[in-house]
């Protein structure tokens, strides 16, 4: 098939929630994504957080290939050999997080999270912040913050509240007896890659242990090596009581997990529980998405990579620059005006971006990402943010 009769099937037939390009895309290669007419773009999406570790890794690939023909699917009821591998290796990740739930993708990570949260304490009230993004379905929505996914889904999840991000008395006057959980993102993706301070995240886990609420760490697009650690709750020496983590997992097959510390209680058979969840296919690919972080030193590529980003952005005179932020290759542009121009005009250019609301262009290229194609983005950059501006 040609271009046009992909687009053309894919209207016809698309449920109709999603705004599609005109771009196909076919095939993929480390950074690269290439169209069908061969055409290559570079990817600062990375499927919106998704490939860490670039696309088509030779690993990956190898891993999904032997366990097709292995065994593809096995409920957790019996315990596996993949499994069992993995539950071993992501545990390891986070001292005192020893235990793990697997599932299908951020969003039920996320609704897991909050079951967990609701059962241990016994109370039913979750404290989310403002801009927060932690996913689309239920529950998982309701901690969402933004009103463009929440309208015309009401009546949404009862005992949620959103204080302001990195504001202490906000989430003091927040949290009380009542308080199952709060959940914060490290990074604030979505919401327009605002990082968190050290006292802040400190302090959250202050007030939760004060008043005996459980603290959810959100990880799904920050974790991974995207911020120059494994996981961006690292940079804090901070340990959660949940964390939730999916998006590059397994290294792009659908997979998402949640963390599990000591506080957490009452998980008996029966109280949650997912069909393929843990499935043999995932978590092999998972355990080779691990050592391949590992072996690769994806984290130290990410804050390497990320610093000579950041400078090189820093370099750029654009006065509709409102300001440049990030940690690891999780980077923000804040612009004064509407980003959807420039990220179509990148597009013509050959870079594929991402906005973060309607004035952040949102840069996630894969962490293999190599110093030449940095230089090619931020080139692009310059001509869009720059140049052209100029020449209107």
């Amino acid at each position: 098939m040609n271009s046009n009769e992909i687009i053309e099937i894919e209207n016809k037939y698309t449920s109709g929630t999603y705004a599609k390009q005109s771009l196909v895309i076919v095939r993929g290669q480390g950074a690269s994504l290439f169209d069908a007419d061969g055409k290559e773009y570079l990817d600062c999406s990375s499927g919106h957080g998704v490939a860490n570790l670039g696309h088509a890794h030779p690993k990956i690939a190898e891993a999904i290939y032997k366990q097709a023909n292995t065994l593809i699917t096995l409920f957790e009821s019996f315990p596996n050999d993949q499994r069992a591998m993995l539950m071993k290796k992501i545990t390891a990740l986070v001292p005192g997080l020893d235990r793990v739930f697997l599932c299908n993708s951020g969003t039920e990570s996320v609704e897991a999270a909050f079951k967990f949260a609701r059962i241990s304490t016994g109370r039913k009230n979750i404290v989310a912040a403002m801009r927060a993004f932690h996913g689309r379905t239920y529950g998982a929505l309701s901690a969402t913050f933004n009103k463009k996914y929440r309208e015309g889904f009401e009546p949404l999840v009862p005992g949620f509240s959103h204080v302001a991000y990195n504001n202490i008395e906000a989430l003091e006057k927040a949290v009380n007896e009542e308080t199952a959980a709060v959940i914060l993102e490290v990074v604030q993706g979505e919401g327009g890659v605002y990082p968190a301070t050290a006292e802040y995240i400190q302090a959250v886990r202050k007030i939760c242990d004060e008043r005996g609420a459980l603290l959810i760490v959100d990880e799904i697009q920050t974790g991974f090596g995207r911020t120059g650690k494994f996981f961006a709750i690292e940079h804090f020496g901070v340990t959660p009581d949940l964390l939730t983590c999916a998006k590059s997992l397994a290294g792009g097959v659908p997979m998402g997990a949640v963390l599990i510390g000591k506080n957490i209680k009452n998980l008996v058979p029966g109280v949650h529980g997912s069909t393929f969840g843990g499935n043999p296919l995932s978590c092999a690919a998972a355990n080779a998405a691990l050592d391949v972080i590992k072996e690769e030193d994806l984290a130290g590529q990410a804050e390497a990579k990320g610093k000579y980003l950041l400078d090189k952005l820093m370099e750029i005179n654009s006065p509709n620059i409102r300001e440049v932020r990030g940690i690891g290759l999780m980077v923000g542009i804040e612009m004064k005006q509407k980003v959807a121009g420039y990220i179509k005009s990148l597009q013509e250019k050959k870079i594929i971006a991402l906005n973060a609301g309607m004035t952040v262009i949102r840069l996630l290229p894969p962490l293999v990402i190599t110093y030449e194609q940095i230089d090619q983005l931020v080139e692009a950059l310059t001509e869009v943010l720059v140049v052209e501006q100029k020449d209107e």
